[in-house]
Order: C-alpha cells, then sequence, then structure tokens
C-alpha cells in the first residue's frame, strides 16, 4: 500500500475531478498513473527504458572478450596444484 501528500491546491482539484467522474480519488489516481506509466515507459523501447542502468553497475573491462582469461585466472587461484 501507498501513501500520497497532497497539497491543499492538488487536493481541491482531486476532489472536483471526484465529483465531475462520480468516481473515488483512489480510481483517478490510479488512472492517472497507469497514463503517465503509458506516456513514459511504454512507447520506449527496452533500450531506451534501461538505457540508463546500463554500465552503470559493470566493470570497465570489456567481459565479453576477456572473460575467459579472467575466469581462467580466478580457478587457477583457487585450484592451485
Amino acid at each position: 500500500m501507498t501513501t500520497v501528500r497532497l497539497n491543499d491546491d492538488i487536493d481541491i482539484k482531486l476532489s472536483l475531478l471526484k465529483d465531475i467522474e462520480k468516481t473515488t480519488k483512489t480510481e483517478i489516481i490510479k488512472k492517472a498513473i497507469v497514463e503517465y506509466y503509458f506516456q513514459h515507459v511504454q512507447n520506449k523501447t527496452p533500450y531506451e527504458t534501461g538505457e540508463a542502468l546500463f554500465g552503470r553497475f559493470g566493470s570497465d573491462d570489456d567481459l565479453s572478450q576477456s572473460y575467459k582469461a579472467k575466469l581462467k585466472d580466478k580457478l587457477n587461484a583457487k585450484y592451485t596444484h
């Protein structure tokens, strides 16, 4: 469950919408979130959606080319003969 605190101006506008639409504040807020989602997320490609996260938590190394050597080094260090 989520709690939202609204300032007086927004709460008044929400109350007016509630009366006009003959529905609840909760339903209006739910619809607003769904609309916001479709405007900001759904129209994006998967790459655009995750673009800010790509490379953010990885290393600077090119792991796609050096992963075998790195794995070999780790295994050799762990299982020295």
